[in-house]
C-alpha cells in the first residue's frame, strides 16, 4: 500500500511497511507507480525489500538504484541498517556514499527523511 504526500512542496509517494517486496523485478511496477502519482521521491521501508537487496553481491541494490537514478526519482530507504552494515564493510561504505549524494538515502526514521528533504529543498532554491 502507498499514499501519496507533499513534505516541503516536495511529492512523495510513501510506502507502507506491508506490501510487496522490492526487487530488480518489481521496480518497473514502483516507478509507474510514482509516475502515476506525479511523486518525484520515494520512501521506502526497509520492511519492503527483498531477501538479499542489502547483500551487494546480489547486486539487486544497484540494479534497483540506478533505475531510480535514471529517471530521476529521488529514493529514502527508511529503517535502521545497522544490522546489515555491521556485517559488510562493502554495504557500509555504500550507504554512507548513497548519504552523501541528494537522490539516494537511507536513513533511520521517517523524521530524519522530512530532515533531510528539507534541507535539500532549501538548498535547491
Amino acid at each position: 500500500m502507498t499514499h501519496l504526500e507533499t513534505l516541503h512542496d516536495t511529492p512523495v509517494l510513501v510506502f507502507e511497511a506491508e506490501g510487496p517486496k522490492l526487487d530488480e523485478h518489481s521496480v518497473n511496477d514502483v516507478l509507474s507507480e510514482a509516475w502515476s502519482a506525479d511523486a518525484t521521491w520515494l520512501a521506502i521501508p526497509l520492511e519492503r525489500l527483498a531477501p538479499g537487496f542489502l547483500d551487494l553481491k546480489t547486486r539487486m541494490a544497484g540494479e534497483v538504484i540506478q533505475k531510480f537514478t535514471n529517471y530521476r526519482v529521488g529514493v529514502a530507504f527508511v529503517g535502521d541498517v545497522t544490522p546489515w552494515t555491521g556485517a559488510s564493510t562493502s554495504l557500509r561504505d555504500f550507504v554512507r556514499e548513497s548519504n552523501r549524494g541528494r537522490a539516494v538515502w537511507f536513513v533511520l526514521d521517517r523524521a530524519e527523511f522530512e530532515a533531510r528533504l528539507a534541507d535539500t529543498c532549501a538548498s535547491a532554491t
